[in-house]
């Protein structure tokens, strides 16, 4: 069916190169559905809904979290997979785990985590943390560690870096569908970022209409609707409508790319050491000055960081208390210390596991 269905250059079941830990596969699931189940039924995924993603919880029960943020990038992939011929079921497994390794308090988190790893010669980095996760945290089979789940999946975790992630990150063997889900992230937490920073109040609709991304999405809107009236109905389909363009957009040069390119199979896509998943040059702009318009007004603003700088010091406060006393870790996490792992590995799975919610209380409990 994958033959009938799917383009040549698509990852497709019977090129898989398999599990590390041998399993008898299923005749109902394909590995890749299988990878995205165990990830959804992981513990790591069910504490993505109590981490921030940019809006901590404080702000209200509508912003998005990390979790969904990681739904929202698994449908986009899937709707840009299916549209490109590619495998959706891989791509949405990695998107439903590309956030896993995420610290409470979002990127914020994970820079005062990486600050407190430097001077032990280690580091954090979000992806990383998220393989390291499905590769070793996560302990629900009796005969290894992790999820097991396939090559491609784990493969995909690195490969997919954001913009937001590492700007300059090369794509070196990259599938297609890790590469798509890399540019669904981007389009998700732009789109979903201006609907937060809307309901914040942070930024309004007057502030959007000075950008041209904003003003073509709102004309295509108001042929459709005609004008109106109600102003979150209005922003709702115009948010609607700026997902609608980046998709199409993406599809289109995707597909254009791949046919310059010359690319006929898997192969062909492992060896080019380009971007073949990319904008046209026009929307590339009009993200580029939409991102930065976010930068300003929500990222950077002063309620944002002041609430970040709170949570930067939680993570900073509790990996000091439990490096100098590691037995107020659990008693799971001193048993990895005492069976000769790194106190500050330990400390580090420990505090990106942590939701922020946890991370409070254990900062006012040991406080």
């Amino acid at each position: 069916m994958e033959d009938q269905t799917l383009a040549p250059y698509a990852v497709k079941t019977k090129d898989s190169r398999g599990r590390k830990y041998p399993e008898k596969e299923e005749t109902m699931r394909l590995p890749f559905q299988k990878d995205r189940d165990r990830i959804l039924h992981s513990r790591a995924f069910r504490r993505l809904k109590m981490k921030t993603q940019v809006f901590v919880a404080h702000y209200g029960d509508h912003y998005r979290t990390r979790m969904t943020h990681s739904l929202e990038v698994a449908q986009v992939s899937r709707d840009v997979a299916r549209a490109l011929g590619l495998n959706e079921d891989l791509a949405e497994a990695i998107a439903m785990a590309h956030d896993l390794g995420h610290t409470p308090f979002g990127h914020a988190g994970e820079h005062a985590l990486d600050d407190m790893m430097k001077p032990f010669g280690l580091q954090f980095e979000h992806n990383q943390q998220s393989k390291r996760i499905v590769e070793e945290v996560e302990q629900v089979y009796p005969g290894f560690h992790g999820l097991n789940l396939t090559f491609e999946t784990r493969q995909g975790l690195m490969k997919h870096q954001s913009p937001w992630d590492q700007a300059n990150s090369e794509f070196t063997g990259a599938s297609l569908e890790a590469q798509v889900v890399n540019l669904a992230d981007e389009i998700a937490y732009n789109n979903h970022d201006v609907d937060d920073g809307l309901r914040s109040g942070l930024i309004t609709e007057a502030d959007l209409k000075k950008l041209p991304i904003w003003q073509k999405a709102a004309e295509a809107v108001e042929r459709e609707y005609g004008v109106i009236e109600i102003p979150y109905v209005r922003e709702s389909r115009t948010i609607s409508a700026m997902f609608g363009q980046m998709i199409s957009d993406l599809v289109r040069t995707t597909s254009s790319t791949l046919g310059a390119a010359n690319i006929q199979t898997l192969d062909d896509v492992y060896r080019n050491d380009g971007k073949l998943v990319h904008f046209s040059e026009t929307q590339f702009a009009l993200n580029k000055a939409l991102m930065s318009f976010l930068s300003e007004r929500i990222y950077f603003h002063p309620d944002v960081l002041k609430l970040s700088h709170r949570g930067q010091g939680i993570i900073k406060d509790l990996f000091t208390t439990y490096h100098a006393d590691s037995s107020l870790l659990p008693k799971e996490e001193q048993a990895r210390v005492a069976q000769g792992e790194r106190l500050e590995i330990v400390i580090k799975d420990y505090l990106s596991g942590m939701t922020d919610e946890y991370a409070e209380q254990e900062w006012e409990r040991l406080g």
